[in-house]
């Protein structure tokens, strides 16, 4: 006789778009992303100079500036992945965009090199902050924090 286990859907993965010190959204120093605002998400403290794809979607919005990139995914998700805080001032400056927006991405692809100390010497933070804008359309994703992530290895979320 045959059983059958009920296969359980895995959910999407989020891996980490920068490698550093994961913190809980709430522990950002701008209470437009801390209070949720914006949305729900994390933040990580960058011990490198780029950003990757957390996950496969498209490009669906890059600032002039360089310092901030939407994602859209195949199931609808609406990620904002934002490189450090008050830095639009920069206009731009220290930051390289690699992926145009309606560009389809890979988790891993390149999108955004930004150089950490420019943006610390400019006395700004450089904690990269991911939001997940529309949440209340995924009531059951899961963000993870309070560890140390390697680039597009370690689990930040799950959709």
């Amino acid at each position: 006789m045959v059983f059958f286990k009920k296969r359980q859907k895995k959910g999407l993965e989020l891996k980490a778009y920068v490698s550093g010190k994961v913190i809980p959204i709430t522990q950002v120093a701008d209470p437009v992303f801390s209070s949720g605002a914006l949305g729900d998400g994390i933040a990580i403290r960058p011990e490198e100079d780029l950003i990757t794809a957390p996950c496969d979607g498209e490009v669906s919005m890059v600032a002039d500036t360089g310092h901030a990139m939407g994602i859209t995914l195949d199931n609808g998700a609406q990620l904002i992945i934002h490189i450090g805080l008050d830095t639009v001032e920069m206009n731009g400056k220290g930051f390289e965009v690699l992926a145009a927006q309606g560009t389809k991405v890979k988790q891993g692809m390149p999108l955004v090199k930004f150089d950490r100390k420019l943006i610390e010497e400019n006395g700004f933070l450089a904690d990269c902050i991911l939001v997940m804008v529309n949440r209340d359309q995924f009531p059951d994703v899961r963000f993870i924090s309070g560890m140390d992530a390697e680039r597009n290895e370690t689990v930040i979320a799950v959709i």
